[in-house]
């Protein structure tokens, strides 16, 4: 039985998210009618920052030709297949060095320097060895999310609390033992952490290869809208990728709640 306390609890804790809501929907409302109005008044330049009621027409249009959800499919193809094989290969990867830290000691400075490496001056290397092809754009987010996701991942592990790993090891447990029992379920706040950075770094790294080799995809739909000086395609693809990132970011937090209630 629910007290009242506790319903008063529940119901002020809707109210707040009702109320936070309902300020972000109205901060997005004024910015896109004040960006709207300054466009009418002449006081932006139309053709570089173009204006909402113009990105809705191109919105309409590509969705009309069919295109709009191509190249969103497609870009949303790229950054899963990505951000899968970067969480995969990146807790492999750690728990590689976990278990064996001369290893991560002596790959260390390279994990460093590669991540400090522009990846997109690989890119040329990349388009000859992979071809001008999708493989190519999913090679450059791996690049972008895999270090990145190696180093957060590995860095959570090496931070357990070091008693209850000598716990363990006083009850003769094995390094498999720890690692399954211990260890990878200590860090999922950390692998959660990696999830968000990993969701981000793909979609980057999509985009980015996008801008070099597609011939789809909302890198590609601004890529070719600055080519033809079309700046109202330009800013509907960047508006896309807001909504996109929005919606993976929201679903990761998704994935993150059902975590905690189950630990």
């Amino acid at each position: 039985m629910i007290s009242n306390e506790q319903k008063k609890y529940l119901k002020s804790i809707k109210v707040k998210k009702f109320i936070i809501i309902s300020i972000q929907l109205f901060i997005v409302f004024i910015f896109f009618a004040l960006w709207e109005y300054l466009a009418n008044k002449n006081i932006i330049n139309t053709f570089v920052f173009s204006k909402p009621s113009k990105i809705l027409d191109t919105i309409i249009n590509l969705a009309i030709n069919n295109n709009l959800f191509t190249h969103i499919f497609t870009t949303l193809y790229e950054v899963i297949i990505a951000f899968t094989l970067g969480i995969f290969l990146g807790l492999i990867v750690a728990i590689i060095l976990y278990q064996f830290p001369i290893i991560a000691k002596i790959v260390d400075p390279f994990l460093t320097m590669i991540n400090s490496l522009p990846k997109v001056a690989l890119g040329p290397l990349i388009i000859i060895i992979a071809g001008a092809n999708t493989k190519s754009i999913i090679i450059m987010a791996l690049l972008i999310n895999l270090i990145v996701s190696i180093i957060t991942i590995y860095n959570g592990f090496i931070n357990i609390d070091e008693t209850k790993i000598k716990l363990m090891k006083s009850f003769k447990a094995t390094k498999k033992q720890i690692l399954i029992k211990l260890v990878i379920p200590s860090s999922y706040k950390t692998i959660i952490s990696s999830l968000k950075l990993n969701i981000s770094m793909s979609l980057i790294g999509v985009i980015m290869g996008e801008f070099l080799v597609s011939k789809a995809g909302i890198g590609y739909l601004i890529i070719y809208g600055t080519q033809v000086f079309n700046l109202s395609l330009v800013m509907t693809g960047i508006l896309i990728l807001v909504i996109i990132s929005f919606i993976l970011y929201k679903l990761v937090t998704f994935i993150e709640n059902k975590l905690i209630k189950k630990f």
